[in-house]
């Protein structure tokens, strides 16, 4: 008991010849990053601009967005901050800031393609109710749904956490996660493990919600084939930004709770990045490339900005 204590630096996971390699990681961080912030601030700005895209789903698509920038942000530039400074170290406030925006935006992407599958829902089966049901004030309430939530869940994960003293210091991750930082402490995690159970508990049933309106939603489009051009335009993106996030997530829990060592140090770096990385990218461009109203309004943006371009030249 003597040994613990509440560190104020935490050391993180040095990547594998970070020597030889720092400046191509560097380069490889920094192009992500600034293609994340690209792609998704420019949907978000035609979304916005576009007063044909002022609907329901093309603004939950808008919080998705931005949703993914301010993810990237809690990760992106602390670790280019590490390699360009060769010092892969973190105080714990900041550790515990790195885990609240993290944990909050991937929550935040689970409620709102949950809100997404429920708005899908209402658009192809019951088309007569659509604009009574989901209505601007719909929208505001279910958004807030979808930021509350998961910044509750996320700062309650964190403060049971940081009320344990710690008997560690390093953790085995490029980025602060909440079950690192619950396995530094030598103390029980059973509290911890409780709270992560309800946690489950509470998605899972987002996950419910998601399931019941999808297995309604293939009903629908089986008699129509106005429904079916419907489903393979806006909701064929959604079900692969979800599938994708959903593998992604529990591959990254199932590891920081039971990964072992055993298992390549690549590897552990894919399944970490793949959370901060994968969704912010995917999601924009599968809904950009899909969905054909946003795609025309994407690429005649494109066209002006090059003429304009060719007037100056």
């Amino acid at each position: 008991m003597d040994n613990m204590s509440y560190p104020v630096i935490l050391t993180l996971m040095v990547p594998k010849e970070s020597k030889s390699y720092r400046h191509i990681y560097f380069t490889c961080f920094f192009i992500i990053y600034l293609l994340i912030l690209s792609i998704n601030i420019r949907l978000v700005m035609i979304i916005i601009m576009t007063k044909a895209l002022h609907e329901p789903m093309y603004i939950f698509l808008s919080y998705l967005c931005v949703n993914g920038v301010y993810g990237a942000t809690g990760f992106y530039p602390k670790i280019l901050s590490d390699l360009m400074l060769d010092s892969y170290v973190i105080s714990s406030l900041m550790c515990a800031l790195q885990i609240f925006v993290i944990y909050s935006s991937l929550l935040s992407e689970f409620t709102i393609l949950t809100v997404m599958s429920y708005d899908r829902y209402v658009a192809i089966c019951k088309p007569l109710d659509y604009h009574s049901k989901i209505t601007n004030f719909t929208c505001v309430k279910l958004i807030l749904f979808s930021w509350i939530l998961p910044n509750g869940v996320s700062a309650t994960a964190i403060l049971l956490s940081y009320l344990r003293p710690f008997c560690k210091y390093h953790i085995d991750k490029l980025y602060c996660d909440n079950w690192s930082v619950v396995k530094l402490s030598c103390t029980s995690s059973f509290v911890n493990n409780i709270y992560g159970y309800i946690f489950a508990v509470l998605f899972i049933s987002c996950a419910v919600i998601v399931i019941v309106s999808y297995v309604k939603l293939i009903s629908a489009c089986k008699t129509s084939l106005e429904n079916r051009r419907k489903f393979w335009q806006t909701c064929l993106p959604h079900m692969l930004s979800l599938i994708n996030f959903t593998f992604a997530l529990l591959f990254d829990i199932t590891y920081s709770r039971y990964g072992s060592n055993d298992i390549p140090e690549s590897l552990r770096h894919f399944l970490a990045l793949e959370l901060v990385i994968v969704p912010p990218v995917f999601n924009p461009v599968m809904y950009g490339l899909n969905i054909r109203t946003v795609r025309r309004v994407f690429f005649s943006c494109i066209s002006r900005v090059n003429v304009l371009e060719a007037k100056k030249a």
